[in-house]
């Protein structure tokens, strides 16, 4: 029997924080020990400090596990990070000088230098960054490796078939993002319904960033970015669960739209290969119908872990166009941060 892992959450209590227990329910390599969150929560019983939220009961393992401050020590080998973003990078720093794992969910540390900013799929090559940060930190057993902003995740995911095969040279990305991406209690309700947000702090920002860094390539202490230019517009709009974007992208060489289909439906990586226990067999999956993707039909593919990619077709501006949709709280969240735990076992980081 292989080991199992000694897990804490911090920002347990939060929609992500929930998702992560959701998750780690019965996982094969993951035993949750330890629960963290903010000043309100701390020294209750979970079951008292969280209002749970997410369909179906609250695991009873958390029940009675009681909330504890998000510092070192917690009774646990490796830390997923809910926090937010104002308090996560004094929080995760410290945990990672004490020894810890920290796979964080937070923004604090994504785009440093020396910070893996990770897709397993997409770029498992950038945990080698992980000795260059040793190095520099002083850290002798921590770690610190990010996942990505949530609508990042999923245009990135769709975005790596094409720029492996044929070379991306420009995208324009439009987001329609669901409500839990703003967490709980959210977007009020009088300001969504009936209603399209056209602005999301900083989202256009990270989307436009990070996906340059995830697609780039390491050289030495850190990754050249991908040299394509990103253009992202993001919106809220009234769905509870599922981002999607609309695509349009240039490529470096011409390809025909069988071959663009075939680049995303046959896509697989290293996950895929070692068989980790959150990765997708398919992680890009492409629907045939007009009006395919949809969130309400299409989020839970793959367990929440496939991007789901519709509507291609030549583009009049650019050269092609899709539709990607993903689950945005399990692959764009806590989805994500697990499958990069089980990724850094399988290699042997931890």
């Amino acid at each position: 029997m292989s080991k199992k892992y000694r897990v804490g959450i911090l920002g347990a209590t939060g929609t992500v924080g929930q998702r992560f227990i959701q998750l780690l329910e019965g996982h094969p390599q993951f035993e949750l020990t330890a629960l963290a969150a903010s000043d309100r929560s701390q020294g209750k019983p979970y079951r008292e400090a969280c209002a749970w939220r997410l369909p179906g009961e609250m695991p009873l393992a958390v029940h009675a596990l009681e909330v504890q401050p998000p510092e070192p020590p917690l009774d646990c080998e490796l830390v997923f990070s809910s926090l937010p973003g104002g308090v996560a990078r004094e929080s995760e720093e410290a945990f990672a000088r004490a020894g810890y794992a920290v796979i964080s969910n937070s923004s604090a540390f994504r785009m440093d230098e020396d910070v893996p900013l990770l897709i397993p799929e997409v770029n498992h090559e950038h945990l080698a960054l992980l000795d260059a940060q040793r190095q520099a930190r002083g850290f002798e057993k921590g770690l610190i490796v990010t996942n990505p902003n949530c609508s990042t995740i999923m245009l990135a995911l769709a975005l790596a078939p094409l720029h492996a095969r044929f070379g991306v040279e420009a995208v324009v990305a439009t987001t329609m993002q669901a409500l839990s991406g703003a967490g709980y209690p959210g977007v009020a309700s009088l300001d969504i319904t009936d209603n399209v947000l056209p602005f999301i702090e900083g989202e256009e920002e990270k989307v436009e960033t990070e996906t340059l860094k995830i697609l780039g390539r390491v050289a030495g202490a850190r990754v050249e970015p991908a040299t394509f230019a990103v253009s992202a517009q993001c919106n809220r709009v009234n769905v509870t669960d599922g981002h999607m974007a609309a695509v349009r992208v240039r490529l470096a060489q011409g390809a025909d739209l069988e071959e663009v289909r075939a680049a995303f439906s046959s896509y697989t990586s290293l996950p895929q290969e070692l068989k980790l226990h959150s990765a997708p067999a398919r992680p890009v999956v492409v629907r045939d119908e007009p009006d395919r993707p949809q969130p309400r039909l299409d989020r839970d593919a793959g367990r929440g872990m496939s991007v789901m990619v519709g509507r291609v077709a030549r583009d009049r501006v650019l050269d092609y166009r899709f539709v990607a949709l993903s689950h945005n709280t399990v692959r764009g969240a806590a989805g994500a941060a697990i499958l990069n735990a089980e990724l850094l076992i399988a290699t042997g980081r931890l």
